[in-house]
């Protein structure tokens, strides 16, 4: 079972569940959850890693902060976490958001990951900021008295999850929920970012894995895999069948393929 403990830094307190020994594999959810996405992951890659999900700066349980919210600000909670744990080599992996941020991080600290991997990860880059200037459609309903707010952006996620799950949709309205939080800031700080400006940063191994049904992230994948001009090794995988909520969804058949990935490394 994950150990949850604050960490006092720079930025506040950040939450994280942490778990297993050995090399840091550090975990980046998306907008708008938090460690919880990892949950199935953690006990399956924690018998080779010290596995560490954060509830990112402005997410979960972690320091909240006014809007507007970057990549930036985001990434910037990870190099505050790292301080604070006095960690100076990590394994990195987000997904969508998280993907971005683990990039971000990346591109401006390299010295401190030595395997990037990047699931469902938006390719920010003119175009992209050009068609999610508005959001993403989701996650935006106004907060109404009577509650209804709450179905609206359940029924904007539903097409995008597995059907007869209704328990991965529950635990992303859990998140959704959570005080101080602004589900929407998230997708407008991927819009706002520009990637860029970080492509040729990036030097270690990248594994970019992508999911098969997943409408919004899957068309990336492969202009992330060219656009890494001095990436060490680039790897991808395509997780069939895989939606919006891939991690908590295929978490049995990603394991082994991040594992596999990062034990290349070692």
């Amino acid at each position: 079972m994950p150990k949850f403990s604050y960490i006092d830094t720079r930025l506040g307190q950040l939450h994280i569940a942490e778990e297993g020994s050995g090399e840091v594999l550090l975990l980046l959810h998306q907008t708008p959850r938090s460690w919880d996405e990892f949950r199935e992951l953690i006990p399956l890659l924690s018998d080779k890693f010290h596995v560490i999900a954060m509830d990112m700066y402005g997410f979960g349980q972690s320091q909240k902060f006014p809007s507007p919210h970057t990549i930036d600000d985001y990434a910037d909670g990870v190099a505050a976490l790292l301080e604070a744990l006095h960690l100076h080599e990590i394994n990195l992996m987000g997904h969508h958001t998280g993907a971005l941020v683990a990039f971000a991080f990346s591109a401006t600290h390299p010295e401190f990951v030595k395997n990037l991997i990047l699931s469902a990860a938006p390719f920010a880059d003119e175009e992209f900021r050009k068609h999610s200037a508005g959001g993403e459609g989701v996650d935006d309903a106004t907060i109404k008295e009577d509650g209804s707010h709450l179905t609206e952006n359940w029924a904007k996620r539903y097409p995008f999850y597995p059907k007869n799950r209704p328990d991965l949709l529950n635990r992303y309205i859990h998140d959704s929920l959570s005080a101080g939080l602004d589900p929407v800031e998230g997708h407008f700080a991927c819009a706002r970012y520009e990637i860029e400006k970080g492509l040729s940063n990036i030097a270690c191994p990248v594994l970019i894995i992508g999911a098969s049904d997943d409408p919004f992230s899957l068309p990336h994948v492969d202009r992330f895999y060219t656009s890494l001009p001095n990436a060490s090794r680039i790897e991808k995988v395509i997780i069939q069948g895989g939606m919006i909520p891939l991690i908590e969804q295929k978490a049995p058949e990603i394991a082994p393929v991040v594992a596999a990935f990062l034990e290349k490394g070692i």
